[in-house]
């Protein structure tokens, strides 16, 4: 689950310059023309809107929680980016394979016809099965236990009574709270018989986050990894929404550092034993979005699909490991 923070709006705006080594208007430009091609396009799928939100799912007392869904303070973030210990290392890799399996049962789970709030239901008793809490339910309101984002949502959509179609595609992204640490993964998959564009546009968003991963060992500058990203986006004629931001993560679910997934100035420098997000949602149109009314769901502001995948990672002495696999 991926964050919208001050810090990286802050941080957006006073970089408008700074877009792959060129102006953001001639950036934009050549993603205006590309999408302007795109809107001539048959559209091969729906445009989906939020439905019918069923009722709080309930945790057995049992399940340990988060500071955040006990009583609704914030989480304790440490200031700058943590660099763990060993135990707390160990802690990561287990909250992180635990939810790797739990998005990996979500996408053999998925059918034509099935609603989102079925796919949460069934994810929620999983993870409540293996003694874990699902990071999202509660946390700063939100409503349910994983995210699911549908075609022209681009991330926070909410579980709902709407079936899937064929020709869909859907982001899952799943976070659990599991022995003291959270464990942070998502993925989109093919609901039925998706068509070309949409099975590109999927593929283009798998490599811009292993783009984004392969960059990543002790020394190297966190703007690499959005380097990286916008690079493999932009040569298949895809755009990068920048404002939501991969994020550190432990015994917190949200905190530094933030990871951009475009290319901007920045000093800081990656770590052995950081542990972070890196998650771009990959748009076939302009990178532009809205937020509903629900104040979490996020749709296309052309009503263009997106895609995205998630990985939690650990900088190590001499290079990465992808504790999400």
């Amino acid at each position: 689950m991926m964050v919208l923070t001050y810090s990286c709006m802050r941080r957006l705006c006073s970089l408008a310059s700074q877009w792959c080594h060129q102006s953001r208007s001639e950036c934009r430009r050549r993603l205006s023309i590309a999408a302007f091609l795109h809107s001539f396009k048959k559209r091969h799928y729906h445009i989906v809107s939020p439905g019918h939100v069923s009722p709080l799912r309930k945790v057995p007392e049992s399940i340990p929680k988060p500071l955040y869904a006990l009583n609704g303070s914030d989480d304790v973030v440490p200031r700058e980016a943590e660099v763990k210990s060993a135990v707390q290392i160990a802690g990561m890799r287990r909250a992180c394979a635990l939810a790797a399996s739990l998005l990996q049962f979500a996408g053999s789970y998925l059918q034509v016809g099935m609603t989102t709030d079925e796919v949460d239901r069934a994810v929620h008793e999983k993870c409540l099965a293996r003694g874990a809490y699902p990071s999202p339910l509660l946390y700063k309101g939100y409503p349910k236990s994983i995210c699911t984002s549908v075609n022209n949502v681009a991330c926070h959509g909410i579980p709902d009574d709407r079936p899937l179609c064929d020709g869909d595609i859907v982001n899952v992204d799943i976070t659990v709270f599991y022995e003291g640490f959270h464990g942070d993964t998502s993925a989109t998959f093919l609901i039925g018989h998706v068509d070309e564009a949409g099975q590109k546009l999927v593929e283009v968003a798998r490599r811009c986050r292993d783009a984004g991963v392969a960059v990543c060992r002790p020394g190297t500058n966190l703007r690499g990894i959005g380097k990286a990203i916008s690079k493999c986006a932009e040569a298949e004629g895809c755009s990068v929404i920048p404002e939501f931001c991969g994020h550190g993560i432990g015994e917190y679910f949200h905190g530094p550092p933030d990871i951009i997934h475009i290319d901007y100035a920045t000093t800081g420098k990656m770590r052995a034993g950081m542990t972070f997000t890196i998650e771009p949602i990959v748009c076939e149109g302009l990178p532009d979005f809205k937020i509903l009314s629900d104040k979490w769901t996020a749709v296309s502001s052309d009503n263009s699909r997106s895609a995205q995948f998630e990985h939690t990672v650990l900088i190590t002495p001499s290079g990465v490991e992808v504790l999400t696999l």
